[in-house]
This record gives C-alpha cells, sequence and structure tokens, in this order.
C-alpha cells in the first residue's frame, strides 16, 4: 500500500517539474525539453520545448525559441516561434523575427522586430480562398 502512494507522488512530480537557469549562468548550446522553462541567466543557442518559457527581468536569450507559451520579462534576441501566446512585460526588450498565435504587450516593453500571427494569417487566407471560390463558382 505504501509503495503503490510513493509511485503516485513521483509521477505527479515528474510532470510538475520546471527548468531554471538560475541568474549569473551562461548556457551556450542547445536545449530540448518536456518541461517549462524559468530563465534568469543567459542563453546562447537554442530552446525547444512544448510548454511555457518565462524569461525573467536578468534572463538573456540570443538564438531560437520553439514552445507554446512565453512570458518575457528579460531580454531576447533571435527567432520566436509559439504556437500560442507571448506576453511582454515592461521590462521586455524583444528583437529578431516572432511568429505566434496570440500577443500582448505591457506599455513600456521594447519590440523591435518582424512579427506574424499565425491565427489571424490562417483566419485571413481562409477567408479570401472563400471568396475567390464564390467568384469563381458564379
Amino acid at each position: 500500500m505504501f509503495a503503490e502512494n510513493k509511485k503516485g507522488k513521483t509521477t505527479v512530480e515528474t510532470f510538475n517539474q520546471q527548468n531554471t537557469i538560475a541568474k549569473g549562468t551562461t548556457f551556450t548550446g542547445d536545449i530540448i525539453s518536456d518541461s517549462d522553462f524559468r530563465i534568469e541567466g543567459t542563453i546562447q543557442g537554442n530552446i525547444k520545448t512544448p510548454g511555457k518559457v518565462v524569461l525573467g527581468k536578468t534572463g538573456i536569450i540570443n538564438g531560437t525559441l520553439e514552445g507554446a507559451n512565453a512570458d518575457i520579462e528579460g531580454k531576447f534576441s533571435g527567432k520566436l516561434m509559439l504556437t500560442d501566446t507571448l506576453s511582454l512585460r515592461a521590462s521586455a526588450f524583444v528583437e529578431g523575427e516572432v511568429e505566434v498565435g496570440k500577443f500582448s504587450v505591457e506599455p513600456g516593453a521594447t519590440f523591435n522586430a518582424t512579427c506574424v500571427m499565425k491565427g489571424s494569417v490562417n483566419e485571413i487566407n481562409k477567408v479570401e480562398h472563400e471568396s475567390t471560390t464564390k467568384k469563381q463558382a458564379k
């Protein structure tokens, strides 16, 4: 009976774990993980995760970030590809290329990037396709 509880607890802990790059830490290279991230240090490279990345005020990423969601308070430079939401806090600095589903910006954030919102583009293309199809049917 006690062994079953320990197994269940370990499984729950595995899903709730978060990777952390602490302030003062510099990581050079590519990171691939199934877990979320909190970054307060510096990353020179690429990050790929199906989860959420939080870039704290002291955090810096120079490279590519692929994930579902990101909250940015620090500095990002490179290519950012998110399937869901990008939230920029007032202290955020973002430059490069951005592809997102949704986009939220607090006043004071710096955003010097090209931006494509995937959800909107798909909807626009669908509407244009439907109107072209209707014209061709007439």
